[in-house]
């Protein structure tokens, strides 16, 4: 009986926004400072101060203020664990999930939730100061996660396109 060793050969590396680095390790070092790793850091600061500044306000609409809890709460989150999944390379095990394109959709989805709910919080405030500034800082996040999902179309449409390397 023979063996057959079968090697895998990849020509093209997992799509990501992030540039690949040459450092080895489980780490990429040059992530924390690239635009994409401090847009999402500025991203889970506003939703984390926008859920804060709701959290400790006095409510006249209980539904409302609920629905906004919970889509900055969970959008942080999931900012977090994608900046997770860039900082630790993790994109490079999952090979079958296109990183880009669900960085895209998260934005896209997370853009419209956010907008809806901030707008309906500043309808609703009555003039209260921490429900004000928890809306102002939902707009903030909205207009931040718009340009995250620019920038996700950007490297996910435009460099595929072009063929460019990213």
């Amino acid at each position: 009986m023979s063996q057959h060793n079968v090697t895998v050969v990849r020509t093209t590396s997992s799509s990501s926004n992030v540039q690949q680095s040459s450092s080895p390790g489980l780490v990429d070092r040059d992530y924390p400072c690239s635009i994409q790793a401090i847009l999402k850091l500025c991203q889970a600061v506003c939703l984390l101060i926008a859920f804060l500044c709701v959290r400790s306000s006095v409510w006249t609409d209980y539904s409302a203020y609920r629905y906004f809890e919970v889509i900055t709460i969970c959008f942080m989150i999931l900012i977090l664990i994608l900046y997770a999944v860039s900082l630790f390379r993790i994109y490079r095990m999952l090979t079958c999930v296109s990183w880009p394109l669900t960085e895209l959709l998260h934005y896209a989805i997370c853009t419209i939730l956010l907008l809806i709910g901030s707008i309906v919080a500043a309808v609703k405030s009555y003039s209260v100061g921490g429900l004000v500034a928890g809306s102002i800082f939902g707009f903030i996040a909205t207009f931040l996660c718009t340009v995250g999902m620019v920038l996700s179309y950007k490297v996910k449409f435009v460099t595929q396109s072009s063929g460019a390397s990213v």
